[in-house]
């Protein structure tokens, strides 16, 4: 079978050479090992790799945030219209139409053509480690990802599967509002409905709730909810069960969907996604939700972009002012050590 030119890192796993590219869940149960990319809309690539080897990443010194970090970059939502957006959020929840939804906005700039996304990753993973960091570029595949996810989609192991989603963030725990615990108790809740769809019954169980999990620049609420997979149970029914992630769209989900597509006016695409890996022949999978997460692809006109997501999640509680700030906090970190990857020919929009 012929190899073509490749590569997927996730954490210490490098992956290389391509054998195959497909969209079609029911593959990943097939033998090999896929690096899975998974649009925030459900667009599913996943590639089947020729080799995968482990290796360990020599310490590097971390690098300074750069000013003026924002310079070059334009919003997919000017202030005025998010926070307008949380207002008809806060509106439709009085309205007994939704309990919470995740708006969120995109970031973009121009790169040049030389601009190599490798360099990108090379500064997070210096200055911003994550647990489910990942580099994918798969040029006959059209990705070219560089994620920073300190978040868990799924995790598999045999018919146990496992999901920690992360609601509530601020720059210190002790800055925690009563708001984020209520939002992560209402998304476990609804993790924990999914995951039910394809465990056994009984199986789903809440192991950690609420915990307060330390970033790089933030603070989290993170709970576990693990069960055991029905027999026969492939991947097409988990990711119809599970996705998209609730963490990234709401409660309840098809409400918070159809408000997600009312305020936002562009794709999210692997932002809000899902990022990671199956090896079909040990039985296991680790997929992150997409969040921290660059990606570079081409406007209308043929322009070459790099994008960068960020958002926050909308209860009856929340002020705007506070959940555009949020935003802000999430991008801040990332958007700036960027700058140390990006040189002088990647022109501002």
């Amino acid at each position: 079978m012929p190899v073509t030119p490749g590569r997927a890192e996730f954490g210490d796993r490098v992956a290389t050479g391509v054998l195959d590219v497909t969209s079609d869940p029911a593959k990943l149960e097939r033998a090999g090992f896929w690096a899975v990319v998974v649009t925030f809309e459900g667009e599913l690539t996943a590639v089947r790799m020729a080799h995968v080897e482990h290796r360990v990443r020599p310490a590097a010194a971390p690098l300074q945030a750069v000013a003026d970090y924002l310079d070059g970059w334009e919003s997919s939502l000017t202030e005025e219209a998010y926070l307008e957006g949380v207002s008809r959020i806060r509106r439709s929840i009085a309205a007994g139409e939704t309990y919470q939804v995740n708006l969120c906005r995109v970031l973009s700039r121009r790169i040049s053509e030389s601009f190599d996304l490798d360099r990108l990753n090379d500064v997070l993973q210096q200055s911003n480690p994550a647990p489910y960091a990942a580099r994918i570029d798969v040029p006959a595949a059209r990705l070219d990802v560089v994620c920073a996810s300190p978040e868990l989609f799924l995790e598999r192991a045999g018919d146990r599967l496992v999901s920690g989603p992360i609601k509530g963030t601020a720059p210190t725990a002790d800055q925690m509002l009563e708001k984020d615990r209520t939002e992560n108790i209402m998304i476990t809740d609804l993790v924990r409905n999914d995951l039910s769809a394809v465990s056994l019954p009984g199986s789903v169980d809440v192991e950690q709730l609420c915990a307060e999990e330390a970033h790089p620049g933030v603070v989290h609420l993170v709970s576990t909810i693990a069960s055991r997979l029905r027999p026969q149970t492939g991947w097409h029914d988990i990711l119809a069960a599970t996705y998209p992630p609730g963490s990234v769209s709401g409660a309840p989900k098809s409400s918070a969907l159809e408000a997600i597509r009312s305020l936002e006016p562009v794709r999210r695409g692997p932002y809000c996604g899902a990022i990671g890996w199956v090896d079909s022949d040990a039985g296991e999978a680790r997929l992150a939700v997409g969040i921290r997460t660059f990606w570079a692809e081409r406007d209308a006109g043929g322009q070459r972009l790099l994008r960068f997501g960020t958002g926050a999640g909308i209860t009856w509680g929340s002020d705007p002012s506070s959940e555009w700030a949020e935003t802000e906090l999430k991008a801040r970190r990332l958007i700036s050590l960027a700058g140390h990857a990006l040189g002088p020919s990647d022109a501002a929009v």
